[in-house]
């Protein structure tokens, strides 16, 4: 290979096109002399770079008309708090769902602000599963119902919407957004950090229906209304430009490519390629469920702390970046995000299979 990739689970890799056409921008945007960082949020280029950002993605996910689209700071983890902030705005409770490190955090997070069930959690088999739920296990007074839809440390998502009736769903969906077409409809509310399938960090994306907001808080801090950034157009304050300009032209090129749906069947393709090698071989070891596996994080281990440790070597010298699996599970840990090609993937299976074969595991770590 005379190419690296980068397989991080973010920030992630960014399509080629969309590099090329920032570095324009970067030096002289627009042929006005000015780099898009040092245009005014006010000017008209910026107000139709944020234009074309929203209208852009409402078309990508089809988004309906009574949901507003925020381009907000803060990071995901933000909204761990601006979700029950905004949202607990009857009966105070919400019922949330764990599955993997994020959805933990997000659950601990809104215990500070009101009656919090935890409903069901797949950590009793170390996240490798999605818990089955129905109408039935959630609270009928709840204000809301929060999920994290892709776990990138496990690698898991959730393979179903689950079924809320009228109780708000909501979903952190950051590591999967784009990857995929999802029905807006059946979600109160969608946040998503932008480095994963949507540029660099730096820009939050919340996705909210109408009848959400206007409720926050009085004592919450003015910056976490959703109210208050859909009246001031996501621009209550300055907004960060640069990450929303590189997210445009994300939405630009996933357009370009045949939108969500064309993401969609090259995603499901390269994660084929991986499940169905990992399926052929005993070498290599991914303990997710099947019908729970992501399309986006791949995990696996061989068993042997020190050979997983020699193959995260070899594969970055062989130019496969950034397996290492996440600090708290170890292995190793393929994120194959929208902007990943098909032929690094099959690059990368190649690799693990001359890696299999040159560092043969001892007989009793099978």
């Amino acid at each position: 290979m005379n190419k690296n990739y980068t397989f991080s689970a973010g920030p992630s890799m960014i399509p080629a096109a969309v590099l090329n056409e920032a570095a324009k921008g970067l030096c002289n945007y627009n042929n006005s002399g000015f780099s898009v960082m040092e245009i005014s949020h006010r000017s008209p280029d910026f107000e139709k770079i944020l234009s074309d950002a929203e209208s852009d993605l409402r078309v990508l996910l089809g988004i309906p008309d009574n949901y507003k689209i925020l381009f907000l700071q803060g990071g995901a983890t933000t909204q761990f708090s601006a979700v029950p902030l905004n949202l607990l705005s009857g009966s105070k409770k919400a019922d949330y769902v764990v599955t993997g490190l994020f959805s933990k955090k997000a659950y601990t997070e809104a215990q500070k602000y009101g009656d919090i069930r935890l409903v069901a959690s797949s950590a009793d088999k170390n996240f490798t599963y999605i818990p089955k739920l129905s109408r039935d296990d959630f609270r009928p007074d709840a204000d809301y119902v929060h999920i994290c839809f892709n776990n990138t440390i496990y690698g898991t998502k959730w393979g179903y919407i689950p079924d809320t009736g009228d109780i708000p769903l909501v979903a952190d969906m950051s590591s999967c957004i784009l990857s995929e077409p999802i029905d807006v409809s059946k979600f109160g509310l969608i946040y998503a950090g932008a480095q994963k399938n949507m540029g660099p960090s730096g820009v939050t994306l919340v996705i909210v229906r109408d009848d959400l907001i206007g409720h926050m808080r009085e004592d919450a801090p003015t910056i976490f209304d959703y109210k208050l950034m859909a009246d001031n157009n996501s621009m209550y304050n300055t907004p960060p430009c640069w990450s929303i300009y590189m997210a445009g032209l994300v939405y630009k090129w996933v357009i370009s490519m045949g939108g969500v749906s064309a993401m969609s069947e090259l995603n499901h393709k390269k994660a084929k390629l991986m499940y169905d090698y990992l399926d052929s071989q005993d070498y290599y070891i991914n303990n997710v469920q099947p019908d729970a596996r992501s399309i986006m994080n791949v995990t696996f281990v061989t068993g042997d702390p020190e050979i997983d440790k020699a193959f995260v070597k070899e594969a970055s010298e062989a130019g496969f970046k950034s397996l290492k699996g996440h600090r708290s599970v170890g292995g190793m840990r393929a994120s194959i995000y929208n902007a990943m090609p098909y032929e690094a993937v099959e690059g990368l299976v190649e690799f693990m299979d001359a890696f299999s074969k040159k560092h043969p595991k001892k007989e009793g770590d099978r």
